[in-house]
């Protein structure tokens, strides 16, 4: 299965724009997040020649601007979408997916929502001293697992261990944000460990990871090290 990067900090040419926030297209029917601006989002969809009609799904991993920004420009394209959110999402984003005509599933738990791809559901995250809910996505290959997460507020490894217990079967990747931009580098070589003792092939950090952590896990694996850019595909 492919996944299209349409957003991202870094980018693989002039001709991708870029920003603050992730963006995957799985497939040609499911996206997760949608990055900071929807101008942008759209002109790399255009890019990469991702019709906006095409998409079917949309799951956002937590309801923070950066992750939910494009969705509203892309829902003024067309509305004939399901959003996947979590139930301690804010109304006042709950609201707005509904007005614009969208459908709304709230995720409480493990849900397939296509063939071979599924969501965590809500897990319990922290952000600012409150409550933070977030979701991964999990595609299933003949390569094996591959976690995409947003921000992953609640713990990049307990992201892991959560899909693991769902579905114990090898992880090829983990890509997206790890939220280890103030995270020191003992603990950050503490959660690698857990990387490799989780049996992961293949990472792609980015996002609030931070440079320093990206370095770290880069120089672990090498060649298996993904610099996640919009405009890249990947294969799973």
């Amino acid at each position: 299965m492919q996944i299209k990067i349409l957003f991202d900090s870094y980018a693989v040419n002039k001709k991708i724009s870029i920003g603050w926030g992730v963006a995957f297209l799985v497939g040609d029917k499911v996206l997760f997040d949608t990055g900071e601006k929807g101008e942008v989002l759209l002109h790399n969809m255009e890019q990469m020649n991702v019709s906006a009609k095409n998409l079917k799904t949309v799951v956002i991993s937590h309801d923070h601007w950066d992750h939910t920004g494009g969705l509203w420009t892309l829902l003024k394209q067309d509305n004939k979408k399901t959003v996947y959110a979590c139930p301690k999402f804010s109304l006042e984003f709950k609201e707005r997916v509904k007005s614009s005509g969208a459908g709304l599933i709230e995720a409480s738990r493990f849900t397939q929502i296509a063939e071979n791809i599924y969501t965590t559901g809500e897990i319990a995250g922290e952000y600012g001293g409150g409550y933070m809910a977030e979701q991964a996505l999990i595609i299933k290959s003949p390569k094996g697992l591959t976690i995409l997460t947003g921000c992953a507020h609640p713990g990049i490894i307990k992201v892991m261990e959560e899909v693991k217990e769902k579905l114990a079967e090898d992880i090829y990747l983990v890509m997206g944000g790890f939220h280890l931009m103030q995270t020191n580098k003992l603990t950050v070589a503490l959660i690698i460990e857990r990387f490799r003792k989780l049996g992961v092939t293949k990472v792609g950090p980015t996002h609030c990871t931070g440079k320093e952590a990206g370095g770290l896990f880069k120089k672990e694996y090498q060649n298996d090290f993904i610099q996640v850019k919009a405009g890249m595909v990947i294969e799973v």
